[in-house]
């Protein structure tokens, strides 16, 4: 496996060779730094651990300065573990968008928008209780019966009801890297990614 930890820009879209239109997120991904080397003897498991983005000095805690200063780094915000790492990398070394190659099919890991208390139309794509005939009146996005009734009498587990929705953990698998840009550390993938503009996300194969 290989990695970085990147934050979503936007969106924007290019053209390809043969003149098609493709919808790409903006993908800022890296410079990340390598701050741990985890190996079989002294950990139990193959990882390597990086770190992306910088924050004020004094908001890091000590304990953080004293981890991030074996690899000569002291204000990284975001830290992840990659397994079975497949880059022979250093403590220390620098990981860029070069690690990825054009056309290369990549996973995306973030964490989708937030969108707040939602009723069963937009959550769970329920149709509502049918039109306006036949006594129905302002039911159109209700959910319906919910219970059973003297057999098991109470709502069962697990039932598809109103609720919270969005800001879980999602993936996505297989989406092709369109464009590299490496002055910028840019990475234009395509289709859409999980979050919001300037949230964090990892990007690995």
């Amino acid at each position: 496996m290989k990695g970085l930890i990147g934050k979503k820009i936007g969106m924007t879209s290019v053209f390809t060779p043969d003149g098609k239109q493709v919808a790409c997120t903006i993908i800022e991904a890296g410079p990340c730094v390598v701050t741990q080397v985890k190996t079989t003897e002294s950990d139990g498991y193959n990882a390597h651990q990086i770190a992306f983005g910088e924050k004020k000095e004094k908001k890091v805690l000590a304990s953080e300065k004293n981890h991030f200063a074996k690899s000569n780094t002291t204000t990284k915000q975001f830290v992840r573990e990659f397994r079975n790492f497949s880059l022979e990398k250093n403590l220390g070394d620098a990981l860029t968008v070069d690690i990825f190659a054009e056309g290369e099919m990549v996973d995306v890991v973030g964490t989708s928008k937030g969108k707040g208390f939602q009723g069963v139309v937009k959550r769970h794509n329920f149709h509502g209780v049918g039109g306006q005939s036949h006594g129905q009146h302002d039911r159109s996005r209700a959910p319906g019966s919910l219970g059973n009734s003297s057999d098991a009498a109470r709502v069962m587990k697990g039932m598809k009801m109103a609720g919270r929705m969005g800001g879980d953990r999602v993936k996505l698998k297989g989406l092709k890297v369109v464009k590299i840009f490496t002055e910028k550390n840019y990475l234009l993938i395509a289709g859409s990614v999980p979050g919001h503009n300037g949230s964090i996300v990892y990007v690995q194969k």
